[in-house]
């Protein structure tokens, strides 16, 4: 994820150092704030979405792909460690 998120900010514009030290922020504090917190994901996501700000924005073009890439990649892992055994 955060490799994907560097490579966007860069696409975007952003020197890579800033679209890194981004990604790294982000893939970092989202897992932080889910090891320290007990609310669900979706509390948590919903909690640090300001409505109309540039996270629901990312989030509404994220969220309807993302649960279906989700899927197929833990399936190809399952697959995968299936072989392995």
């Amino acid at each position: 994820m955060a490799e994907a998120l560097t490579e966007a900010g860069i696409k975007e514009g952003l020197p890579r150092a800033q679209a890194e030290q981004f990604a790294r922020a982000t893939v970092s504090g989202a897992g932080a704030l889910l090891a320290a917190d007990k609310a669900s994901a979706a509390a948590l996501r919903e909690a640090v979405t300001s409505p109309g700000g540039t996270t629901a924005a990312a989030l509404a073009v994220l969220m309807p792909e993302l649960p279906k890439l989700m899927r197929r990649t833990v399936h190809a892992a399952k697959k995968r460690a299936k072989e392995l055994r």
